[in-house]
């Protein structure tokens, strides 16, 4: 019997909220440090160096490294290459702080003004720089707040540092998209990702 592809979904507030396509058949299994989503794993990412090393073929961690200070993330990254396999992979998105300076600029609006419309609801200027203004408000957490922000540049570079033997970006709707890889890449990932070297 082969092993089941295995994700741990870092941040991701519920499994309601659907992973990309690509981790189709993979088992879900979620991180979260607030039990409303009920999480497989109830923890502060800071902490996963607790959690058993080498257990998952991928890390999926969209707009949650932005909520940890700037001096935490190296501590998370670590603790995202102790719990991955050999060879597996972290998939990281984060709000592009210079695309949204860039369209600040552009189209003129102040820090209050809705850059754009998401699922849930108007989002400002504000709230991708410090925070779902509306979630902190409500829950009354401050883990929901934006903590440090990131370039492509910046991102590759804490990525680069935390060990990473191989990772790359792509752009994306005011965020940047990374992949970034432990050692010598499975085939899984080299299938994934199309790598022949």
């Amino acid at each position: 019997m082969l092993d089941r592809k295995t994700v741990l979904n870092v941040g991701g507030n519920s499994k309601a909220i659907p992973l990309p396509p690509h981790f189709a058949g993979f088992e879900h299994l979620l991180l979260d440090i607030d039990p409303r989503g009920n999480p497989d794993v109830l923890c502060d990412a800071r902490n996963l160096t607790s959690l058993a090393p080498g257990q998952f073929d991928a890390i999926y961690c969209s707009h949650n490294l932005e909520h940890y200070y700037r001096h935490d993330v190296p501590r998370v990254l670590a603790g995202f290459m102790h719990v991955l396999k050999e060879g597996g992979f972290a998939e990281i998105i984060v709000p592009d702080l210079q695309q949204v300076m860039k369209t600040t600029l552009e189209r003129a609006l102040d820090v209050e003004d809705v850059l754009y419309q998401s699922a849930i609801g108007p989002i400002t200027v504000l709230d991708v720089l410090y925070g779902y203004g509306v979630e902190i408000e409500r829950s009354g957490q401050d883990f929901f707040a934006h903590k440090t922000g990131f370039t492509p540049k910046s991102l590759m570079a804490v990525v680069q540092q935390a060990g990473f033997s191989r990772a790359f970006w792509r752009p994306g709707p005011l965020q940047v998209e990374s992949y970034a890889i432990k050692g010598v890449p499975s085939p899984l990932t080299r299938a994934l990702f199309n790598l022949t070297d």
